[in-house]
């Protein structure tokens, strides 16, 4: 699966950004992959090569991009202590907000409508803990070109904060998608229920999961907490939120 390394301009600079392309002739429809936490690393890589292989050009753009060039974290001893924790992820995610996000996003759009591999001027994106948050924004500041939006063991979905992302409900016309996990602090039934009531008064076609027995980062197959039920729950639901609204 050829994977290709680009440097697509935004308002801020330029962000490193990785495409992944089916074989065979092209075009194909386009998803955006918003990685996890732990940032670009070979298990972000091989789970896009898998989402590609459905016939899909597969855009996983890395959002610390701000940060500049480092090698992959090494999860064991990132996660060896809350120190060490906070030292490795908060040099990362404090290069970020919603707003540089969302403004990032409308950058990789414009970059996905200029190539001639890529179908249609519908999108689809999925993500994966915090990327779970940058999808909805997107389908939310982006409703006339973001067809589905997915986003798995995310967290901090549905708060009080004036930034919500389930606040953005009302401007979502995309199929919505957002599965968490019953042992995952960040997005208790509280949060869980806050999301499914804003998208349904929204009238959002969406729907909001719990998988019982699964972690926050169940997905991703480097994570500790990496469950197969889960993960392959979420490839089934998240390859038929696709087919149905971009291939149908």
């Amino acid at each position: 699966m050829p994977m290709t390394q680009h440097a697509i301009p935004t308002p801020d600079g330029e962000a490193r950004a990785f495409s992944f392309i089916p074989g065979g002739e092209g075009p194909w429809p386009a998803v955006i992959f918003y990685m996890d936490a732990p940032a670009i690393r070979p298990a972000m890589f091989e789970m896009c090569e898998r989402l590609a292989s459905h016939g899909y050009f597969v855009l996983l753009p890395d959002m610390f991009w701000r940060v500049g060039p480092y090698e992959p974290i090494n999860l064991k001893e990132a996660m060896a202590s809350e120190e060490k924790r906070r030292e490795v992820f908060g040099k990362f995610m404090g290069s970020t907000n919603p707003e540089k996000s969302t403004r990032d996003t409308g950058a990789f759009l414009d970059w996905l409508a200029a190539q001639p591999q890529v179908k249609g001027t519908k999108v689809g994106c999925t993500g994966y803990c915090m990327g779970a948050a940058l999808a909805l924004r997107a389908a939310g500041a982006y409703p006339d070109r973001i067809a589905a939006a997915a986003g798995f063991h995310g967290g901090r979905l549905a708060t009080d904060e004036p930034d919500s992302p389930h606040l953005l409900a009302p401007k979502i016309r995309a199929k919505v998608y957002i599965a968490g996990a019953d042992q995952d602090a960040g997005f208790p039934p509280e949060q869980a229920d806050r999301l499914r009531t804003a998208l349904d008064a929204a009238g959002v076609d969406s729907r909001v999961e719990i998988y019982e027995g699964a972690l926050h980062g169940y997905a991703p197959p480097d994570m500790p907490v990496y469950n197969e039920v889960a993960a392959e729950r979420h490839w089934r639901e998240l390859l038929a939120l696709l087919e149905e609204t971009l291939k149908a």
